[in-house]
């Protein structure tokens, strides 16, 4: 992101990218928000990414899917009544997702998040208040006494969706936030992120498709700076004890069928920890 005051673009083509996998023939997520939220200027930014990399959009559609999936079998699973969302975007599964006596808590940037809000307040019938709503600066504020301040209880386990931050971040905010969630939340709590390579992160040693890629999300403000290729490591020195990780492939074979080696996105992985060990039978 740019500065201290202009919202987030990649999040906007994030949004772009949902309302156009919500119009697949056979769609594997839903997000009837999205089109509208995102306007033709998250049209434009994703349209102009297309040509950098055509396959953002299956990789979007895979991840939203399978997170939402997530919400699913925690709350049924794991008996989990808090869903947070760092780093929220124009995200909408607070709206999307309701279910009886869940609370969602939404955390962001300050400008990404008014910006969000101004587009909700022109949305006919999007239920504003199915979230809370937390300002917060990951490079410099604690996120958790952010979300107390706004009713989130931390002696109670949550769904921590962390989706499209992560490589945005500096490795030491990266590595502050994760040993703050796992010190100052529930240790039942469930973490969800995505993270990319090293190669991809640094711009070293990768082809011409992956570096326009990278250029590109530096030109919108918002430079990849933190990449790794062995998360667990990362993870266990910040106080987890439950890792599973999951890759581009492994998501598309199982959402799509199929397994495609020219869609090569081998550089996109999402991770699952918690300070605990899940009861038995977690997926």
């Amino acid at each position: 992101m740019d500065g201290e005051s202009e919202a987030s673009k990649t999040a906007l083509m994030v949004c772009a990218y949902r309302a156009r996998a919500t119009r697949w023939a056979k769609p594997i997520m839903s997000d009837s928000w999205a089109e509208a939220l995102a306007g033709e200027h998250g049209m434009e930014i994703a349209a102009r990414f297309d040509a950098r990399f055509p396959h953002m959009e299956t990789w979007l559609a895979l991840r939203v899917a399978y997170i939402d999936r997530l919400v699913g079998l925690a709350v049924d699973r794991l008996s989990v009544r808090q869903v947070v969302v760092l780093g929220a975007g124009y995200d909408t599964r607070a709206a999307r997702l309701p279910r009886a006596d869940v609370t969602f808590f939404e955390v962001d940037h300050p400008a990404t998040q008014a910006a969000k809000r101004a587009r909700l307040a022109e949305l006919p019938g999007y239920p504003v208040d199915a979230a809370h709503y937390t300002s917060c600066d990951f490079e410099r504020e604690d996120p958790v006494a952010r979300l107390a301040a706004t009713g989130f209880r931390t002696d109670e386990p949550a769904l921590v969706i962390w989706e499209g931050v992560v490589p945005y971040l500096t490795e030491a905010a990266v590595r502050a936030t994760l040993t703050t969630l796992a010190r100052g939340l529930s240790p039942r709590t469930l973490l969800v992120f995505d993270f990319v390579g090293k190669k991809i992160a640094e711009g070293t040693e990768i082809n011409e498709r992956d570096r326009a890629t990278r250029d590109y999300v530096g030109e919108l403000g918002e430079p990849l700076r933190y990449g790794t290729n062995h998360v667990t490591p990362l993870l266990a020195a910040c106080g987890y004890r439950w890792v599973r990780q999951l890759s581009f492939d492994e998501l598309a074979l199982e959402y799509l069928g199929d397994y495609d080696r020219e869609r090569q996105y081998r550089f996109q992985h999402l991770a699952l920890a918690s300070p605990t060990v899940p009861p038995a039978g977690w997926p």
